[in-house]
């Protein structure tokens, strides 16, 4: 592990069990990042704690899972404790970067949304990002090292048929970010990116009818055409099942790792690219 740009570093990675949170801890482990693995419910805890011990003997650093339900103060507050209890250095805490990954995806058209499907996916995928970041700022760094990243969606602009309650939660975490990017602009930079379909359950769960919709921005995607040589017979076998193929979590992963070096110091309060151009915005 000769090159490790963010050794020493902590960072808090909230729905890191699998898919893209996972992911993302690896990219950082790999760059010598120390890591609060956040996970929600129980049945994780096994995944949490398998991939915190491939983390820590394959990248040599600390790792921590950490049991929290993010959309709660008391959540936010055991990511904290954990942090303190294991990362303090001469009694002080230091939480150079956030990944604020945890999310879920209630789909529905407009006569079926329930009342319960709204408070829940805005408690965890805005309320708890919030959460967190309020109770993790007193221990960022005052020196605009620190990273924050946000994971939005395409669904925040596409205006996806059946997501009236997903699109508008990624709306609104896109809408914090460029608030968070001046309130804490002396602690670290924040900026979100808007992954579109990737490998996973997440997406395959999604109805016929969402699918159907969701074809034609696939089609012109530039980076989501498969292609054998570089994608494999797999590419094209997701190519034929979804009319192009998914991202990698680790593509998505790419991006975040690079919203977390220092080279990205001058980048704040942007919605970055992590969708293969599904999205192109100004």
């Amino acid at each position: 592990m000769s090159h490790q740009p963010l050794k020493g570093k902590l960072a808090i990675v909230s729905g890191s069990s699998r898919g893209i949170g996972a992911a993302i801890a690896e990219n950082l482990a790999s760059k010598g990042c120390n890591l609060i693995l956040n996970y929600t419910t129980p049945s994780s805890a096994s995944l949490t704690s398998d991939l915190s011990d491939r983390l820590n003997k394959t990248y040599n650093i600390s790792s921590v899972p950490v049991q929290a339900d993010i959309g709660t103060p008391e959540g936010a507050q055991a990511l904290i404790s954990a942090a303190k209890s294991s990362f303090s250095k001469d009694g002080s805490l230091q939480i150079d970067i956030i990944i604020n990954n945890a999310g879920i995806a209630r789909n529905d058209l407009i006569p079926a949304v329930k009342i319960d499907d709204f408070t829940e996916t805005y408690r965890v995928n805005v309320l708890g990002p919030l959460l967190l970041v309020q109770a993790a700022q007193p221990y960022l760094p005052k020196d605009r090292s620190g990273r924050i990243v946000n994971i939005s969606s395409v669904s925040s602009s596409t205006g996806f048929v059946g997501q009236s309650v997903y699109g508008g939660s990624k709306a609104a975490i896109e809408a914090m970010t460029r608030t968070w990017a001046r309130e804490l602009a002396e602690n670290c930079t924040v900026n979100a990116v808007n992954p579109g379909p990737v490998e996973g359950p997440m997406y395959a769960s999604n109805s016929k009818e969402f699918l159907e919709g969701v074809e034609g921005w696939i089609k012109h995607t530039p980076l989501m055409k498969a292609r054998e040589d570089l994608h494999g017979k797999e590419g094209l076998e997701e190519e034929r099942q979804w009319h192009g193929r998914l991202a990698k979590t680790s593509e998505v992963a790419g991006v975040v790792g690079m919203l977390c070096g220092e080279e990205a110091g001058w980048c704040t309060g942007q919605v970055v690219c992590a969708n293969g151009g599904m999205l192109m915005l100004h």
